[in-house]
């Protein structure tokens, strides 16, 4: 082998080392970027770190409640997807303190409550150490570290299971922006997914519809004629009708979203459907509300559009948001000619009109003196 061939190869050699790293390191990241990841390895890790038989990790899937589901070292499922509130057993113990518990023998211990004695035995255990896994002052988690026969642990032990139960809340907040940043690229990917269809088929469908009703007119005495333009026409407002929920469902989105932002997308999403103009306004800053709040708007701002697009054969639509006496009012209003919904004869507004109520609010459907109509509802702001 030549000089030049030995020094090619020892680059190689070291190339690849630093490639094995890199994917290593890489490997690392995506461990954290993962909820589920850093639970499963904070549960193998406090068995490493500890050299204890078994760990196992709560993760609270709702206030004041864990549920034990990643594990490490057990030989059962006996504690598997357990349910532990607060103040039941060495974790209840956690969530209820927010310090550590430790035990030496489980079943015979006088200070916790004894509701699963059977499933720690289930899983052959005696002696357990657990800590709270705490992200900005909330308990997010409960580390559990575990012998199978009695023992002792002592503040040694407390304390490096403490940092372990760090180093996972620092993994969690991680886990928990990269979902929050998964979720922002979905919603933006179905924005833009929206607004393809808004300018592809949604156009494509209204020109089609013009050009048949167009063609109805040239037709007189034909009936043959008559019957396939008829027949395409129903063909295309199926397709019209097909493309409304498509868009309706790309609009969807989780109740934390901004409500303008919601409102402005239902907006462009009826003028996708039918072609006519739907403007919104929002005529001053409103205070965030909670889910079923926001729910009762969005779903007044929905229900005020189908009507207008199924009857009210207007020309033009305004959606309008802002504060009003103490809550959050938006309104509806169009300058069709149509025959839109009797107010409180459709199923739709009386449902709404029954959810704002239990809220304090209220829903009405009026005639404006234009001859149009206009959908009102309020709702008080969150206590």
């Amino acid at each position: 082998m030549t000089a030049e061939q030995r020094i090619a190869a020892d680059r190689a050699v070291e190339r690849s080392t630093v490639l094995d790293e890199l994917l290593r390191e890489r490997e690392g990241l995506l461990g954290t970027l993962d909820r589920v990841v850093a639970l499963q390895g904070t549960a193998r890790l406090i068995r490493e770190s500890l050299g204890v038989d078994a760990a196992f990790v709560g993760d609270l899937e709702q206030p004041g409640t864990a549920v034990i589901r990643w594990m490490a070292g057990n030989r059962t499922d006996a504690l598997q997807n357990l349910v532990v509130p607060t103040g039941q057993g060495v974790g209840g113990r956690v969530l209820a303190s927010g310090k550590p518990v430790r035990v030496s023998d489980y079943v015979r211990a006088r200070t916790i409550t004894h509701q699963f004695d059977a499933q720690v035995q289930g899983e052959g255990l005696a002696a357990l150490l657990t800590v709270p896994i705490i992200d900005r002052g909330e308990t997010v988690a409960i580390a559990y570290a575990s012998m199978r026969e009695r023992a002792d642990f002592g503040d040694e032990a407390v304390l490096r299971l403490e940092k372990i139960a760090d180093e996972a809340a620092a993994a969690l907040r991680l886990a928990g922006v990269a979902e929050e940043a998964q979720a922002d690229a979905v919603s933006a990917e179905r924005r833009r997914m929206q607004s393809a269809l808004h300018d592809s088929v949604g156009a494509l469908l209204f020109s089609i519809g013009v050009q048949v009703r167009d063609l109805h007119q040239d037709v007189v005495g034909d009936p043959v004629l008559a019957r396939r333009l008829t027949r395409l026409e129903g063909d295309v407002s199926a397709a019209s009708r097909a493309l409304r929920e498509s868009l309706l469902s790309l609009s969807e989105s989780t109740p934390e979203r901004a409500l303008p932002v919601e409102l402005a997308e239902h907006c462009r999403s009826f003028e996708a459907r039918c072609g006519r103009p739907a403007r919104f306004v929002q005529l001053a800053p409103v205070r965030p509300l909670d889910a079923e709040r926001t729910a009762v708007l969005v779903g007044t701002v929905r229900e005020g559009l189908l009507n207008v697009e199924k009857h009210a054969r207007a020309c033009s639509v305004v959606v309008s948001l802002g504060p009003s006496l103490g809550g959050v009012q938006v309104m509806v209003a169009d300058d069709g000619t149509g025959e839109s919904e009797t107010p409180g004869t459709g199923m739709g507004l009386r449902s709404l009109a029954e959810r704002a109520a239990r809220l304090g609010g209220r829903v009405s459907l009026v005639r404006d003196e234009d001859g149009g109509r206009t959908l009102r509802a309020w709702v008080p702001e969150v206590p």
